[in-house]
C-alpha cells in the first residue's frame, strides 16, 4: 500500500449497504457533470460473507518453523541489513525499518518466526511491496508458518477464504465488537477454542482512519511472571474451556454477516502453556473466549479468572500499543500475548479495512508436564 491510500476517498466502500460487497463499476453511468467516483484499490480484498460450510476441523501434526532458527549460527542475521531496530518496551515488541519481508527467503521466514516468538510482537514498517503482491502471495507465506484457519464468521475476500478481514466505517461494521460495554478495550488471543489455535500471525491495514483505530499488545509471559510463584504452581495445575458458542450467536443473530460455516466448538487448554520452540510459560486466559476453570466451583472459576483477567488489562507495564502507518504489517504470537482492537474512531466517517493472515499451531502444551487435558 503506498503512502496514498491510506487515507484515500473511500465512498464507494462506506457507501455499500449490501454484504455481497464489490468494487465500483466504471461501466456504470454516472450523473451529468458529476466527476467519477475513485474506485476503491483494495475493493478486491473487502468482506464476502459465502453460504459455503466446513467440517470440523482435523488435527494435524504442526513443525513450528522457529526450530529450525535455532540451528542458525545468528538466528537473528534476517535484521543485519535493517535501517532500525528498536525494542518498543522492554517486556514486549520490536520495530523494525528497512526490511522487505516479502523478500525473505525460506530461512528468514524460519528466524522472523524464532524472534516473534522471543519478542510476542514485531511491527514492520515500509511494506508496501508485501501488501501489493495480492492475496495469493499472502497465502503462500502464511503456509510457511502452519496450516491456515479458516475462520467461521467472519468475512474474506471473494474466493479466499484463508483471509479472515476486519472491516468498519461511519456506517457500518462487519467485526466480532461489543456494543452495551464502556469500553471497547476486550483482549483476546485469537480463536483460542480451537483445538490448535493459531501461532505466529500477520495482520496489515489496507485502509485505516486519519487518527485512532491503533492495536493493543500485552505480553502473557511477563503477566504470568508478575504473580507470585506458589498462585503460579497452582494455576500451573488448572485447565479451562475456550469457547466459539458466542461468537457464532453473534452472527446467527444477524450481526457481522450473518455467516456461520463450521459449527461452533469448545476445548479445554492448560491455565498456563508452554512455548515449543522457546520453552517460555504463558497466561493463557482471555476475556473474549475463556468461560470457565474445569474441576472448580462457579464462584471459585469466576473469581480466579476475574482476577487473571483484571492483571491482564490492567497491567500496563505489560503492555504495548501499535499506532498504525501506511504500510505496515504487524506480526505477533498467540501463544504468549494478547490482543486488544481500540474502536476509538467509531464515531469518524473513515473506514479501517485490514486483513489477517492466521495459521494454526500446536495444540498448547501444558507448562506442568503430565497435565490432563480431557474436560
Amino acid at each position: 500500500m503506498s503512502t496514498t491510500t491510506t487515507v484515500v476517498d473511500i465512498a464507494p466502500v462506506a457507501e455499500v449497504q449490501k454484504l455481497s460487497l464489490r468494487a465500483a463499476d466504471p461501466s456504470e453511468s454516472k450523473p451529468e457533470g458529476k466527476a467519477p467516483e475513485q474506485e476503491y484499490r483494495y475493493a478486491h480484498l473487502l468482506p464476502h460473507f459465502s453460504e459455503d460450510r466446513y467440517p470440523p476441523l482435523e488435527p494435524y501434526e504442526h513443525v513450528d518453523p522457529g526450530h529450525r532458527a535455532l540451528q542458525h549460527p545468528n538466528p537473528r542475521s534476517f535484521l543485519d541489513t535493517a535501517e532500525r531496530v528498536i525494542e518498543i518496551t522492554p517486556q514486549l515488541g520490536t520495530e523494525v525499518r528497512g526490511i522487505n519481508l516479502a523478500e525473505l527467503d525460506s530461512d528468514g521466514r524460519d528466524q522472523l518466526a524464532l524472534e516473534v516468538a522471543r519478542r510476542g510482537l514485531m511491527v514492520f514498517r515500509d511494506q508496501g511491496d508485501f501488501i501489493n503482491r495480492g492475496p495469493d502471495f499472502y497465502l503462500q507465506w502464511g503456509r510457511h508458518y502452519g496450516r491456515l484457519h479458516i475462520h467461521p464468521t467472519s468475512g474474506h475476500p471473494r474466493g479466499y477464504p484463508e483471509l479472515h478481514l476486519v472491516y468498519r466505517d461511519g456506517k457500518q461494521s462487519f467485526n466480532f465488537e461489543v456494543d452495551d460495554s464502556i469500553t471497547t478495550t476486550v483482549w483476546h488471543s485469537d480463536v483460542s477454542y480451537e483445538l490448535q489455535p493459531p501461532g505466529l500471525t500477520t495482520f496489515f491495514l489496507l485502509t485505516a482512519p486519519p487518527t485512532g483505530g491503533d492495536t493493543l499488545f500485552t505480553s502473557q509471559v511477563s503477566a504470568l511472571k508478575k504473580l507470585s510463584p506458589q498462585f503460579v504452581a497452582f494455576l500451573k495445575t488448572l485447565k479451562a474451556v475456550h469457547s466459539g458458542v458466542e461468537q457464532a450467536e453473534f452472527s446467527r443473530n444477524g450481526r457481522r454477516g450473518g455467516t456461520v460455516r463450521r459449527d461452533p466448538v469448545e476445548h479445554v487448554h492448560p491455565v498456563v502453556r508452554r512455548h515449543p520452540v522457546t520453552g517460555d510459560e504463558a497466561l493463557y486466559v482471555n476475556r473474549q473466549f475463556t468461560r470457565r476453570i474445569v474441576g472448580l466451583k462457579r464462584e471459585e472459576s469466576e473469581a480466579i479468572l476475574r482476577l487473571l483477567y483484571d492483571h491482564i488489562d490492567k497491567s500496563a507495564d505489560n503492555q504495548a500499543r501499535v499506532r498504525w502507518e501506511p504500510n505496515t504489517i504487524v506480526l505477533w504470537d498467540n501463544r504468549v500475548t494478547a490482543h486488544s482492537a481500540n474502536v476509538d474512531f467509531r464515531h469518524l466517517p473513515d473506514a479501517r479495512h485490514g486483513a489477517r493472515i492466521t495459521p494454526q499451531a500446536e495444540r498448547p502444551i501444558p507448562a506442568l508436564e503430565g497435565l490432563d487435558l480431557s474436560a
